[in-house]
């Protein structure tokens, strides 16, 4: 993670755990009751995925992991996969200029809850809604040669969680866990100008969302905090069906309705950390 955002975030949260927790003046006896609106900002990373690779179905049965052979019967995509944006035709393993890493990059919500205080213990509930920046790709080379570059970017998520929390004065630690729904655009690039590529586009998912935090109130109304979230959705449906082409090509070789392409990984993961404010009624 960007060293410069971890030390950013941090400053924001240790503005509000500089107030004094003592502050009852400012807070009810259970500082923490209530409905609040509130939104989050800071940064969301992924892992690196390493080992992805894009399976083939060539005979168009719903079963991937076929080989796709050239004329000769050698392996069509020897050269390999990256977990990556390709940057040229040419596989890394055969000195290619490489592939990008996945993007992280900035991510920003919204959100609305409330929870109930009884002495030390808080319960909640919250709704979120939110955007990111980041994308997720995984490429194939052929020996023609040529790329083949699969990515997910995020549209936007929205979750429902809930809110466990042990309240010190006016210092919330909580854990919060529940459903995300989210809104994945799929897309894919190729260097191959011989064949026709289709694709079925983007998919909406349910997935869970998790993770932690501190809160810090600062007056009667107001809080901030910092808190960590895991992200995690199965997308199992985009397809790239390779077609057309030279007779006898690779992709149509034995089936000339053509090739299916998918991920092998079928997971789209991230984490996230923000700094978090909200206004209390």
């Amino acid at each position: 993670m960007n060293k410069t955002m971890m030390v950013a975030l941090a400053g924001v949260a240790a503005l509000g755990f500089a107030a004094p927790a003592a502050a009852q003046d400012m807070t009810d006896d259970a500082p923490f009751s209530g409905v609040y609106v509130g939104g989050s900002f800071g940064y969301d990373v992924q892992p690196n995925d390493d080992g992805e690779s894009i399976a083939f179905d060539r005979n168009l049965d719903g079963v991937f992991g076929d080989t796709i052979s050239t004329a000769t019967v050698a392996n069509a995509f020897s050269p390999g996969f990256c977990n990556g944006r390709a940057t040229s035709n040419i596989a890394p393993a055969v000195g290619g200029r490489g592939c990008r890493s996945d993007k992280d990059g900035i991510g920003y919500s919204a959100r609305v809850g409330a929870d109930y205080q009884r002495g030390n213990i808080v319960v909640g509930v919250v709704g979120e809604f939110g955007k990111n920046e980041i994308s997720d790709s995984v490429s194939a080379f052929s020996t023609t040669p040529a790329f083949y570059t699969m990515t997910r970017d995020l549209k936007w998520e929205a979750s429902a969680r809930g809110r466990l929390g042990y309240a010190a004065n006016t210092t919330l630690f909580y854990g919060t866990f529940g459903v995300g729904y989210a809104n994945i655009d799929n897309s894919f690039t190729t260097g191959n100008t011989a064949n026709t590529f289709t694709t079925n586009g983007g998919s909406k998912e349910w997935g869970i969302v998790g993770g932690g935090g501190i809160e810090q109130k600062l007056g009667r109304n107001f809080s901030v905090g910092l808190e960590y979230q895991y992200h995690q959705y199965q997308d199992t449906d985009y397809r790239v069906r390779a077609s057309g082409g030279p007779a006898g090509g690779p992709f149509t070789r034995g089936n000339a309705s053509g090739t299916d392409f998918r991920r092998s990984f079928d997971d789209f993961r991230w984490h996230s950390l923000r700094a978090t404010a909200a206004f209390r009624f």
